[in-house]
């Protein structure tokens, strides 16, 4: 099959971020089809243009047998109103895309929302070439906006939005959710219930190193690699560290966001020695950066949003670099629960998160080791690439193949 993939934010293992459409790309190609993926230019994470240098208005790069299409898009810094314009410019140029552009006719056309303005001119660049549109959810848009406080549900933006959303989920062959409980939502919004397919995030176990236990010591190191965003709730680390001042225990946050300026000053002015902030580093790096913790926070503000469960980059790899794992998400779908890989706390909740990392304190390095490897063993099972490669093969055929 000819495979055209959108998702403004894909980016390569030399970024820093998430992966998973390199990872199921190169996975695809592998078993013979051809995979464009077409993403911006400008870097979501470090906010820079990295693939176009010459003024040029897109760029084709192949890599690892991936066809990349990187279309220019306007710079924009933090959730400001040129960001705004930033999605709607790419998905203009999406719009106008042609099949030369995009190594010949599509067999099927898959649309990404990181943003539904993405997904719209996906499935509109489906519809030109009349071959099917699949659908990829990886948050709700717009409820995510309403659920975080962002807007009120009657507000004329959220309303627009709504009719995108409803339109796509009515006209999706097939309809990928990365997060277990979302399949009522999508049907409720017009989604066809046997149309929808989980697929979360995952992890390369190919390119992961065996997992080995962290060298034993009286103090631990807790470590967040991540974005540092509203929804992230990463203040409670600060409030939990405050309370740690005096037990061997140290936090590195690694990664960046519109948040992290205002939780740097926020540590100083409490004095936190024992909280270090690092910037991001690229994917290829994570494991490496991953086996020096000797456990791993999951933290996420206290939001309905999550009810539908989560599913995260960093908590896969965090759980395949075989460490306990803090898990603080008010979510009825908790994979650090099922795995038995850490300890469950209530969103935003300092007292507790500090409680939790005094147990794992406590605990023995060969209990903690235990722990990480239950992690690992979940991860194996359910979130390898080339298990995950399988399956949206097989979405996207039956997709291209039921008329």
């Amino acid at each position: 099959m000819n495979i055209w993939l959108v998702n403004h934010y894909a980016i390569l293992p030399q970024q820093a971020g998430g992966t998973r459409h390199y990872a199921l790309a190169r996975e695809l190609v592998e078993r013979e089809h051809q995979v464009t993926i077409v993403a911006s230019s400008f870097d979501h994470t470090t906010r820079q243009e990295l693939h176009i240098s010459d003024g040029a208005p897109s760029r084709l790069e192949v890599v690892d047998g991936i066809r990349f299409l990187w279309l220019r898009t306007p710079p924009y810094g933090g959730n400001s109103a040129r960001r705004l314009w930033n999605t709607m410019v790419f998905a203009r140029k999406v719009l106008g895309l042609r099949a030369e552009d995009l190594g010949g006719p599509p067999d099927v056309v898959l649309g990404s929302s990181p943003h539904l303005f993405a997904a719209w001119a996906a499935e509109r660049l489906a519809r030109r070439h009349r071959v099917p549109f699949v659908l990829e959810v990886r948050d709700l848009w717009p409820q995510s906006l309403v659920d975080l406080g962002s807007f009120s549900e009657g507000h004329p933006f959220i309303r627009w939005l709504e009719r995108i959303e409803r339109g796509l989920y009515r006209r999706a062959r097939r309809i990928i959710t990365l997060l277990p409980g979302a399949a009522d939502h999508i049907a409720h919004k017009g989604g066809h219930p046997g149309r929808i397919v989980w697929i979360p995030n995952g992890v390369d176990l190919r390119l992961l190193p065996p997992p080995s236990p962290p060298e034993p010591r009286e103090s631990l190191t807790f470590l967040y690699a991540g974005t540092h965003g509203l929804a992230n709730g990463l203040q409670v680390i600060l409030e939990a560290a405050d309370r740690l001042r005096t037990s061997p225990v140290s936090f590195r946050l690694v990664g960046d966001g519109p948040d992290k300026p205002r939780l740097m000053a926020l540590a100083e002015k409490k004095g936190l020695t024992n909280v270090v902030f690092e910037p991001p580093v690229p994917k290829s790096r994570i494991p490496d950066l991953l086996r020096e913790a000797d456990a791993f926070l999951m933290v996420l503000r206290d939001s309905p949003v999550f009810r539908w469960g989560v599913s995260p980059n960093k908590l896969f790899d965090y759980m395949a670099a075989a460490r306990p794992v803090i898990f603080s998400v008010n979510t009825p779908l908790n994979p650090v629960e099922s795995a038995g890989a850490g300890v469950t706390v209530p969103a935003e909740d300092a007292d507790a998160l500090a409680g939790a990392a005094l147990k794992l304190l406590t605990m023995s390095s060969e209990e903690r080791w235990q722990m990480g490897l239950r992690g690992r063993k979940y991860v194996e099972d359910n979130h390898d690439f080339g298990r995950l490669a399988c399956k949206l093969e097989s979405v996207l055929r039956n997709a291209a193949n039921d008329n």
